[in-house]
C-alpha cells in the first residue's frame, strides 16, 4: 500500500480522500530531525508552508513520487531538484482564489473607511466621528496590477462598487480584458490615474520591488495601496515614507518581505491596515486546498496525469476528449521501444483527428513515458520523461493534423535508429468503450490490443509459418490468445503479431526466429 506522509495539518475531507487505499502517516514537518527519517519510505508527502522540501529532503526520500503543497505558493519546495528526480510537484492553485480576492477587498474597504482605527478609538472610550472620515469607492478608478485568476475576481467585485477599472498585465490580450470591462494600460498610466491600486502578481525576479519610491511618486495624492499577493512586490520602506509624507492616503498589507514578522516600517502608521498573511485563511479555502491536493496525490500515485502538476511540461487541464488517449500513447511508447530494441535518435509523435482541436502535448509526454519505461532503472514520470530524452540526445517532435482518413483519431510514433532504420507504430481508440488498438507497425496493418505479452516476427511470406510458430510456442507451454499475419504482397515481407498469455523467454524467441528464418523477432511486455 503506497505511503502518504502528512507533514502539516490537512482537512478531514482531504484525509478521507486518501484513507483506505493509502497508508497515512503524520509528522511535524517543521521538525527537521523528525521529517528526514520519516521520508525514507514514503511515496508522497503533503505540506503547507512550514515544511521545507529541498534537495536534502528529496535525497532522504528515494521512493518519493509526489510532493503536494496544500496551497498556492511553492517557496518551500525545491521544484528544479524535484523535477530532476522525476518527482511531481502539485499545488492547489484554485483553492484560495476567492478567499484571497475577498481579503483584498476587505483591506481596501477597511482602509477607505478607516474601520480598524475607528474601532480601536471607540473601544478605548472615544467618540470621534469627524476624525475617521473616509472615502467612497464609487466612481473612483481602481488599478489592478496583475489580471490573473485572483485579479479578475477582484476586478469583478470592484466593478460592482461602480468603479472604473484599469489593469496592468503584459501577458493578457486587450480583447480579453475588454470582455471583463477592464482597460489595459501600462504601469505608468495605471499609477497616474488610479485612486486605489491592488496588486495580484506572483513573486519573481521581474516583479520583486515592482512598486518602489519612484513608482509611488507617480501616483495620485491620497491613493490607497493594497498588497495581498506577495511580500516585496511593494517596497515596504518606500510605501511607509509615502504614507508619512501624506502622498499615499493609506495601505492595506497582508504580506511582507520576511514572514512571519512582528516588525515592519508599516507598523504603527495611521491608516495602515496590516494582517498576518490571511489571504487563504478561511475554512472554505483550507477545505478546498486539502481536497485538491489529496485528489492530486491519488491521481499521481495511480500513474495518472495530474492537472495541477507545476513541473510537467504539458501542465494544465487535459481535455476530456484527450484524456483517454494517455494510456494508449504510453503503451505505444513501450511497444515502440520493444520493437526497436533500443532508443531512437529522433522521435516524432504524430496526432491526427478531432482531438487536435485541443492541446494534445500531454500525449507526447505519455508516449515518452512509455518509450523510457523499460530503458532506465529510475521511475519514469510525466515530469522527468523530457529530461531523460534530452540526456540521451533523443530529439522529440510533436506533429498535429486535423485530417485523419482512416480513424477518428490516430496516434503514431515514428523514430529513426542509429543505423538508419525507421520504426513506426500507430494506434487508436475504437468505439464507445474506447478500446485500445494498435493499427499499424512499420507499415503493416494490424488489429491488435496492446495487452500484457506480445511477440512480433518479420519474415518472407510462405506456407507453414503460422503452424510452425504455434507448435514451437505450444511446446514451450505458451498459449496464443490472438494471432494475425499482415503482408504487403503474396510471397513478400510479412509480419506476424501475437498476443500471448505468458512472456516468451529470449531463448525460445531466438529458436523460433531461427527455425522460420525471421531476421526480426521481438517480444514485448506491456504494463
Amino acid at each position: 500500500m503506497p505511503v502518504v506522509l502528512v507533514a502539516e495539518e490537512l482537512s478531514p475531507a482531504g484525509l478521507a480522500v486518501l484513507s483506505g487505499d493509502f497508508e497515512l502517516r503524520h509528522v511535524d514537518g517543521a521538525d527537521r530531525g523528525a521529517l528526514l527519517p520519516a521520508l525514507a519510505d514514503v511515496d508522497a508527502v503533503i505540506v503547507r508552508s512550514a515544511t521545507k522540501i529541498d534537495a536534502e529532503a528529496l535525497a532522504a526520500a528515494p521512493k518519493l513520487k509526489v510532493v503536494a503543497r496544500a496551497g498556492i505558493g511553492l517557496d518551500n519546495v525545491d521544484v528544479p531538484a524535484a523535477t530532476t528526480r522525476g518527482v511531481m510537484v502539485v499545488n492547489a492553485p484554485q483553492s484560495n482564489i476567492v478567499s484571497a480576492a475577498e481579503h483584498a477587498i476587505a483591506l481596501l474597504l477597511a482602509v477607505a473607511r478607516r474601520v480598524p482605527a475607528a474601532d480601536q478609538s471607540l473601544q478605548n472610550g472615544e467618540w470621534k466621528r469627524s476624525k475617521y472620515t473616509g472615502v467612497e469607492l464609487t466612481e473612483k478608478v481602481a488599478g489592478v496590477v496583475g489580471l490573473g485568476r485572483i485579479g479578475q475576481l477582484v476586478a469583478a467585485r470592484l466593478a460592482a462598487f461602480g468603479m472604473t477599472l484599469v489593469a496592468y498585465d503584459p501577458y493578457l490580450a486587450p480583447a480579453r480584458a475588454a470582455q471583463m470591462g477592464v482597460r489595459l494600460v501600462d504601469l505608468d498610466e495605471l499609477l497616474r490615474v488610479s485612486d486605489a491600486i491592488t496588486i495580484h502578481l506572483p513573486k519573481t525576479k521581474e516583479t520583486l520591488g515592482l512598486i518602489g519610491a519612484d513608482e509611488l511618486a507617480k501616483t495620485k495624492p491620497g491613493v490607497i495601496i493594497v498588497n495581498a499577493a506577495r511580500g516585496g512586490l511593494v517596497v515596504e520602506e518606500a510605501l511607509a515614507d509615502a504614507i508619512r509624507s501624506g502622498h499615499v492616503g493609506g495601505a492595506g498589507v497582508d504580506v511582507f518581505v520576511k514572514e512571519p514578522t512582528t516588525s515592519s516600517p508599516l507598523f504603527g502608521l495611521e491608516n495602515v491596515v496590516v494582517t498576518p498573511h490571511l489571504g487563504a485563511s478561511t475554512n472554505e479555502a483550507q477545505e478546498k486546498a486539502g481536497l485538491a491536493v489529496a485528489r492530486s496525490v491519488r491521481l499521481a500515485l495511480q500513474g495518472e496525469f495530474v492537472p495541477d502538476a507545476v513541473n510537467v511540461q504539458a501542465g494544465g487541464v487535459v481535455a476530456e476528449d484527450v484524456r483517454p488517449g494517455l494510456p494508449l500513447a504510453e503503451k505505444l511508447g513501450q511497444v515502440f521501444t520493444g520493437i526497436a530494441g533500443g532508443l531512437p535518435e529522433n522521435l516524432t509523435v504524430e496526432i491526427r483527428g478531432e482531438i487536435t482541436e485541443f492541446d494534445v502535448s500531454v500525449l507526447q509526454l505519455a508516449a515518452l513515458k512509455g518509450v523510457f519505461h523499460d530503458v532506465v532503472e529510475e521511475q519514469v514520470t510525466y515530469v522527468n520523461a523530457p529530461l531523460l530524452a534530452k540526456e540521451r540526445h533523443v530529439e522529440v517532435v510533436l506533429e498535429t493534423h486535423r485530417d485523419s482518413p482512416d480513424y477518428r483519431n490516430l496516434v503514431t510514433l515514428r523514430g529513426a535508429l542509429a543505423d538508419g532504420t525507421v520504426v513506426s507504430i500507430a494506434g487508436t481508440l475504437i468505439g464507445t468503450r474506447q478500446v485500445e488498438k494498435i493499427t499499424a507497425i512499420d507499415g503493416f496493418e494490424v488489429d491488435l490490443r496492446p495487452e500484457a505479452h506480445l511477440a512480433f516476427f518479420r519474415y518472407e511470406d510462405r506456407p507453414g509459418i503460422v503452424g510452425a510458430v504455434g507448435e514451437l510456442l505450444g511446446d514451450a507451454h505458451i498459449n496464443i490468445a490472438n494471432a494475425q499475419v499482415s503482408r504487403l504482397a503474396v510471397g513478400g515481407p510479412a509480419l506476424m503479431s501475437l498476443s500471448l498469455d505468458d512472456a516468451v523467454p529470449a531463448d525460445i524467441l531466438q529458436e523460433i526466429a531461427k527455425i522460420i528464418g525471421a531476421p526480426y523477432a521481438r517480444a514485448v511486455s506491456v504494463s
